[in-house]
């Protein structure tokens, strides 16, 4: 496709594309703020706090400090304060690393599994809900769609 092309409207198509970024951005930020809200006000807990611990929910025998960090593409020191508080509260536990003296993985607790699991329960719900107008063939197509412009990993 040329730059050139034109929407059905006359636009760009490239001012066209624009627009619809420019939605998906609108849309995801929120959504991400009524997670925030929804995690501070039901659970007194954070969207970064629930992301470490969905790492570590699918990733059942642990993780080392850099491998959260690099599933969720933020900085050490950042993991480092949400897993000590999350130590502190019971939900985490950090285990040495055999062969690795410097090492250490993280896993849930039980206790930490359980609170884990109602907060996904929760996140699902308020994910269907705001979603809601979406159809199964609308949310089908819409994966669909994005997983075809999906950014390509570098590296």
């Amino acid at each position: 496709m040329s730059a050139q092309e034109h929407h059905i409207d006359g636009e760009p198509l490239s001012k066209t594309r624009l627009r619809l970024w420019l939605r998906l951005l609108k849309l995801s930020r929120g959504i991400e703020g009524e997670l925030r809200e929804n995690l501070r006000t039901e659970f007194g807990s954070t969207l970064p706090r629930f992301d470490v611990m969905a790492a570590l929910n699918r990733n059942k025998d642990g993780m080392k400090m850099s491998a959260i960090s690099s599933a969720l593409m933020v900085s050490n020191g950042n993991v480092t304060g949400i897993v000590d508080r999350l130590v502190s509260e019971g939900l985490v536990i950090r285990e040495a690393v055999p062969g690795d003296r410097r090492a250490m993985r993280v896993r849930l607790t039980k206790r930490g599994q359980v609170e884990f699991g109602q907060q996904a329960a929760a996140h699902e719900a308020w994910i269907d809900t705001l979603l809601e107008s979406f159809s199964a063939d609308n949310a089908t197509e819409m994966i669909k769609c994005l997983d075809t412009v999906a950014p390509r990993e570098t590296g």
